[in-house]
């Protein structure tokens, strides 16, 4: 039995749950976002990379991306906290498949929104170093989600979850196929 079926064997209350998100809402909410605000675009002044300057253009486009981002991902966590009574946290995970919401039209909706959120800051504002470490941040998550959670689920919920991941796409959404 993996360590993955062993946290997911105790139930948490809900304020439990929210204190455990805590730490996560402030490296998610507050550090990352700093770095992709602060740290990137004087990283591309120090390695000399020529900066388009944030503008109306880069502030519709990062501002349309960061929002739709935060709002899918505030949605799944939502619904991991409510309808699957856990949280994203690997060591307090949920009780039941979700597959209503966003998780109707990708498998990894959260993910999704972070790649979003984080990539809309850094078009917004206008670093180059801060779009390459989205795609790096994307493409570590999408790793561990490939490597790590997809086997987790399948030992957690079985087939279930097999049926779920042949019908619903990994992070691309689309409209769910009607049965």
């Amino acid at each position: 039995m993996s360590q993955y079926k062993k946290w997911s064997e105790k139930e948490h209350s809900f304020t439990r749950r929210i204190i455990a998100l805590l730490p996560a809402g402030v490296f998610f909410l507050l550090i990352l976002p700093y770095l992709f605000l602060v740290i990137c675009p004087a990283l591309d002044e120090r390695f000399g990379l020529d900066r388009i300057q944030p503008g109306a253009v880069t502030m519709i486009i990062g501002g349309t991306l960061m929002v739709c981002g935060f709002a899918i991902a505030f949605w799944t966590i939502s619904l991991q906290l409510d309808q699957g009574r856990g949280t994203p946290l690997p060591m307090m995970p949920t009780q039941e498949l979700i597959i209503s919401g966003p998780f109707r039209y990708c498998r990894n909706p959260m993910t999704l929104g972070t790649i979003l959120a984080y990539l809309g800051l850094s078009i917004a504002a206008a670093t180059v170093v801060g779009v390459a470490l989205a795609l790096i941040l994307g493409a570590l998550l999408i790793t561990y989600l490939k490597k790590v959670e997809e086997k987790e689920l399948t030992e957690r919920f079985g087939q279930q979850y097999l049926d779920y991941k042949q019908n619903v796409p990994f992070i691309v959404p689309r409209k769910p196929r009607i049965h």
